[in-house]
């Protein structure tokens, strides 16, 4: 069985790299964004993966930050995900053009009424 060389594998890389990124820019949903931002840290962990296996094939470093960056993404994907429910059941949408509307969820509240602030100055 032949080896596979690592310029195959670093074109992956970077094909998934680019391909998050242009999702990223391009993309006026959340969730799509959050998709390309997974993109792009799974080719992150591709290099990690393929340069341990080239350049030190007897040690496990770049295996470690793969397994590591793989348990980053997950719990950020799970934070991000919550947030995102949150905003829907706020907005009924997540386009992020119209994410402004955030801030003026609760228009009965005023400066003056602000806590903490007795003094009505």
């Amino acid at each position: 069985m032949e080896n596979i060389p690592m310029t195959y594998y670093l074109v992956i890389s970077t094909i998934l790299f680019f391909a998050g990124i242009y999702g990223f820019i391009t993309r006026r949903n959340l969730l799509a964004m959050l998709i390309s931002i997974e993109l792009l840290l799974n080719s992150t962990d591709i290099n990690f993966a393929v340069f341990n296996r080239f350049l030190y094939p007897e040690h496990m470093e770049g295996l470690f930050f793969a397994l590591f960056s793989i348990a980053i993404s997950a719990a950020e994907t799970a934070i991000a995900i919550a947030i995102i429910i949150n905003i829907y059941r706020n907005l009924k949408h997540i386009e992020v053009q119209k994410l402004n509307k955030l801030n003026d969820l609760n228009p009965e509240t005023s400066a003056a009424d602000a806590p903490g602030d007795e003094t009505g100055r």
